[in-house]
């Protein structure tokens, strides 16, 4: 372990995932995987579609558990957790921006941006003021009280981006997050990236996509195949 991984942030150690255990459509998406990310850094999980990745995301944001093996968030054995403190622990550290954006189209840019705060109990002044506070790094301001499903996909992108941060996570987890847009898009969402990561966050990416996996933001990379880590590489 290097010495940057001595007090990891996030701790995976021979974690697999079976979908489906025991059936004929068994699938064994993750074959024993160890890996850990520092914290502040920008870890890349890189593979074909198919290779595991999302499945490990997944399992480091506390969404699943794994079949086997354990993971450590800071000092919390997360796989062991309850379901209900399981749901804290993803609530209160990770911020998550997925492929498919999930935004309520008849909903306000506001109003997505606040419903991961319902849960908390947090007053509604103090929600107000964080979703102030994202809309405007996020250049959405005047955008506050249009429907999500009437602005543009860049907008729609920095959004979603807003409700991740809203919480004020430790680890932003991002699937795939360039899957679906252009050049232009795709060089914004990894400018407000790597202004996260400039303040502190800590953020793990899956892709495939070279302009990520290539980007000067990225730390490091590991290549995922048939559910295992089978290279590391610096970028």
């Amino acid at each position: 372990m290097t010495a940057a991984a001595e007090n990891p942030l996030v701790l995976v150690e021979d974690v697999t995932k079976i979908y489906h255990r025991g059936a004929p459509d068994e699938v064994r998406a993750i074959r024993g995987i160890s890996m850990t990310v520092s914290r502040g850094e920008v870890l890349v999980l890189e593979g074909p579609s198919g290779s595991g990745k999302t499945s490990l995301l997944t399992i480091i944001g506390c969404m699943s558990r794994p079949t086997s093996g354990q993971v450590l968030v800071g000092d919390r054995r997360v796989s062991r957790l309850s379901e209900t403190a399981l749901t804290s622990v993803r609530r209160s550290t990770f911020g998550f921006i997925f492929q498919q954006l999930h935004l309520i189209p008849d909903l306000s840019v506001k109003d997505n941006v606040m419903l991961p705060l319902y849960p908390t109990g947090m007053p509604v002044a103090e929600m107000d003021e964080r979703v102030d506070r994202v809309l405007s790094a996020m250049r959405l301001e005047h955008r506050r009280t249009a429907r999500a499903g009437r602005i543009s996909g860049g907008e729609q992108q920095r959004t979603a981006i807003a409700r991740a941060l809203v919480t004020e996570p430790t680890i932003v987890i991002a699937d795939e997050p360039t899957a679906h847009l252009d050049s232009e898009l795709s060089a914004e969402l990894l400018k407000i990236l790597a202004e996260l990561n400039g303040a502190g966050t800590t953020i793990i990416i899956a892709t495939h996509d070279p302009r990520v996996m290539e980007h000067t933001v990225v730390s490091r990379r590991l290549v995922v195949r048939d559910g295992l880590i089978v290279e590391e590489a610096q970028p």
